[in-house]
């Protein structure tokens, strides 16, 4: 596991947990397993952890993001994991903490990373996952050259369907439900077999708002995020289907799209492929070190990129219609869809507050709901948004 890995999700069975029906362990005693059904969390001590990283030493240190720094750990059986070594104080008691543990810990699928154990002790407060042996999408694709590993369209492909079903699972039947808010390629690791598994969701509860939020509502990366979401604060699983039509984008152009752009107009990812799109262009997406790809395969993966980053989230597909539409052989119809919604920074920023532009210019016009039409400038002081908080983790 590495990377950056910040990641956030949806509520939690409190009531259940109430009841008596999940595990209820208050001391964190190391080697302890939470009791209750289906419980597989162990609760490690700091000095066992301290042991597996070398004192958290620099060199053991695999990824940074938003929740704190990630390790990589030995433990004395021999296995090797990931430890996230939490940077921010939760406010929950160590009852509280172990019981939002268990219940993510519980969330099991092949495409989704897997939360071992945990350590409270005092102020700490650390994760122990399964490790990840080819770190993150971004490291193995968008990273430097030296660190890049070599993904032929089959790989690709696979990596693309097995982070839809992660996410599928996660909305659809993870109980409790989970939007993630942070998907990005630093947020898919990949094993030793290159498994996709989506890092980090359903910490939220975890956290207080000031430190999981951008500003006091919007937590996500720039160039990933539904536009309802960073300039209205609606939070629903529209928004995780945005972010990962724009990951689709990464992993078959091979570029960045918070860190690239494209044209005299200097437009973003997604900008870029429906302008190709308009022009019946789609494959010059495509990165060049692709040397042979399926035209039809790649040519439906791309619509269905831009079915998922429809400026209107009403209009965007589930998580479970986009595995079956890259699944499926047979041909998307992009004659109903909109053009994406795009955030985009001003040229000049002022001091304090900016304004965010949501640029859905095309030929075609924009088939918005009204209720979800917005301005082409939004001042973000009256949504409590500085673009100044919105960095990537």
């Amino acid at each position: 596991m590495g990377g950056s890995v910040g990641c956030l999700g949806g509520g939690s069975k409190s009531k259940q947990h109430q009841n008596g029906q999940a595990g209820a362990a208050t001391s964190p005693r190391s080697g302890r397993v939470l009791s209750g059904a289906g419980n597989n969390v162990r609760v490690f001590s700091l000095n066992e952890l301290k042991t597996a990283t070398r004192n958290f030493h620099m060199l053991n240190c695999i990824g940074r993001g938003g929740f704190g720094a990630v390790y990589k750990g030995n433990l004395k059986d021999g296995t090797q994991v990931a430890i996230k070594k939490l940077s921010a104080e939760s406010k929950q008691g160590i009852s509280e903490f172990l019981t939002e543990i268990n219940v993510i810990s519980n969330v099991r699928h092949p495409n989704l990373i897997k939360l071992l154990g945990c350590c409270v002790e005092g102020n700490n407060r650390l994760l122990v996952y399964e490790y990840a042996e080819n770190n993150s999408l971004a490291n193995a694709l968008l990273g430097p050259k030296n660190k890049c590993i070599p993904l032929d369209w089959q790989k690709r492909a696979a990596i693309c369907v097995g982070t839809a079903s992660g996410l599928a699972f996660l909305h659809e039947e993870a109980q409790p439900r989970i939007v993630h808010r942070d998907i990005k390629a630093s947020n898919i690791l990949l094993d030793k077999k290159l498994l996709p598994k989506i890092g980090d969701f359903g910490l939220a509860k975890l956290f207080p708002d000031t430190i999981t939020h951008i500003s006091t509502r919007v937590a996500g990366t720039m160039g990933y995020l539904a536009p309802e979401y960073a300039l209205l604060g609606q939070l629903t699983k529209k928004a995780d289907i945005y972010s990962f039509g724009v990951l689709l984008l990464e992993v078959i152009s091979g570029q960045s799209s918070s860190m690239s752009t494209w044209g005299p107009d200097m437009q973003v990812l997604v900008e870029w492929t429906w302008k190709l799109r308009e022009e019946g262009r789609l494959l010059e997406i495509v990165d060049p070190d692709l040397e042979k790809y399926p035209e039809e395969q790649t040519l439906r993966f791309i619509k269905v990129a831009l079915l998922c980053t429809q400026a209107t989230s009403q209009q965007r597909p589930s998580m479970k219609q986009v595995v079956n539409m890259l699944n499926d052989q047979t041909e998307i119809d992009l004659q109903n869809a909109i053009p994406p919604g795009v955030l985009k920074e001003p040229r000049q920023r002022t001091r304090g507050f900016g304004r965010l532009t949501l640029d859905t210019s095309s030929s075609q016009s924009t088939k918005c709901n009204p209720a979800e039409s917005y301005s082409t400038q939004t001042n973000m002081n009256s949504g409590q948004f500085s673009t100044t908080e919105v960095s990537p983790r």
